[in-house]
């Protein structure tokens, strides 16, 4: 039995078993052997002899954003709008088939946006190059996923099942759960909260399974076995996602009210590029602005400018940094060595009490902070 087999018969058991007190450990132990199934599927063949063709798109500007969704949602024509680059679009199904990479200027920031080709149902196993899509889905900070208003319920479930399989976690945080593998002592079990998911046999079932019998182990929040999978296994990726319905101009203003209110999504309508929809208005661009506005608060960046002494800040050239940057942080930005040389900075802006007000190195900058670095 191969592994796809192995791991629809563990699915359907898991289907067809009720969830009750009797069952949850066996539950768990099937989740975890699903788990290490599915890292076994993403391994790379190692009896392959010729390398597999990826998409090798280097990575640049001060963000990278990947758009996923199923062919003809319009990626492509999204791309083509929101950057200069031109990504053909067309009225038929996989009109990409590379990564098609853009960049919008926003802010002062280049956000690198990466058109890629429509995933199928399957694409965790590899389906329609759906492993390298995923490859480079999991290498962005945020994932825009288009969806088709018409369909969009059926395509957001079935995509977040997919990115789910290969250990994509959208909208989550980390599990607060410490743990340590040791070499002797056995099992250490502890919580600082009450659990009502996860028991201390069910954790060392878990652990057994993936063949660990020295660990420690501290539960700092009420986690799911799912989630503490997730920490043993240790290769999942975090990170936010935006839901962005298109083609709102074939539903009803109560549906688009309703997929508008539901959280981390957005409701737009593009331009028809490729005339596939003669009866819409070509020259429509909805709610793109408050898109880019949703964009720029998930990727948490923030604008730093600069200022030299009797001189007026320079506008003109930001420095784009990750919300929370401090002033160490602007001056490796600036120069590798300037952090050493460092003396005290003047620093205007929402982080501080006063204008202009000396810090040191620790201080935390705020968006559009202007700095001026004064050396030893």
């Amino acid at each position: 039995m191969g592994i796809l087999e192995k791991i629809s018969e563990i699915e359907k058991e898991i289907a067809r078993t009720q969830k009750n007190k009797a069952t949850e450990y066996h539950l768990g132990l099937l989740k975890a052997k699903l788990a290490k199934y599915r890292a076994q599927l993403l391994e790379p063949s190692k009896s392959a002899s010729s390398k597999g063709e990826g998409f090798d798109v280097m990575k640049s500007g001060d963000a990278r954003v990947a758009l996923i969704g199923f062919p003809s949602v319009g990626k492509s024509t999204f791309l083509s709008l929101m950057t200069s680059t031109a990504s053909e679009a067309a009225s038929y199904e996989f009109t990409t088939l590379t990564c098609i990479p853009g960049v919008i200027e926003y802010k002062g920031a280049n956000i690198q946006l990466l058109d890629l080709p429509g995933i199928i149902e399957g694409a965790a196993q590899g389906k329609g190059r759906g492993r390298q899509v995923i490859a480079v889905a999991r290498t962005a900070d945020v994932i825009i996923m288009m969806l088709d208003a018409t369909k969009g319920e059926v395509q957001r479930s079935l995509l977040e099942k997919e990115l789910e399989s290969v250990g994509i976690r959208l909208n989550k945080h980390k599990p607060n759960i410490y743990f340590k593998p040791k070499k002797g002592g056995g099992i250490s079990f502890n919580s600082t909260v009450t659990l009502t998911q996860c028991s201390e046999k069910l954790v060392q079932l878990i652990l057994h399974e993936y063949k660990i019998f020295n660990a420690e182990v501290l539960f700092r929040e009420d986690c799911s076995p799912d989630e503490f999978i997730d920490v043993i296994v240790g290769n999942r990726v975090y990170m936010p996602c935006l839901y962005v319905y298109n083609k709102i101009d074939q539903i009803s203003m109560e549906e688009v009210d309703r997929l508008a209110r539901k959280p981390n999504s957005v409701v737009i309508r593009g331009p028809c590029l490729t005339g596939r929809l003669p009866l819409c208005s070509c020259g429509m661009k909805l709610n793109l602005d408050y898109l880019l506005e949703m964009l720029w608060e998930y990727l948490a960046l923030t604008c730093i400018y600069t200022k030299k002494r009797g001189q007026r800040p320079d506008f003109t050239d930001a420095i784009i940094l990750r919300k929370g940057a401090s002033v160490e942080h602007v001056c490796h930005r600036i120069h590798r060595s300037l952090a050493s040389q460092f003396k005290y900075a003047l620093v205007w802006g929402t982080s501080t009490k006063y204008s202009p007000q000396r810090v040191g190195l620790t201080h935390t900058m705020e968006h559009e902070d202007v700095i001026q670095i004064v050396k030893k």
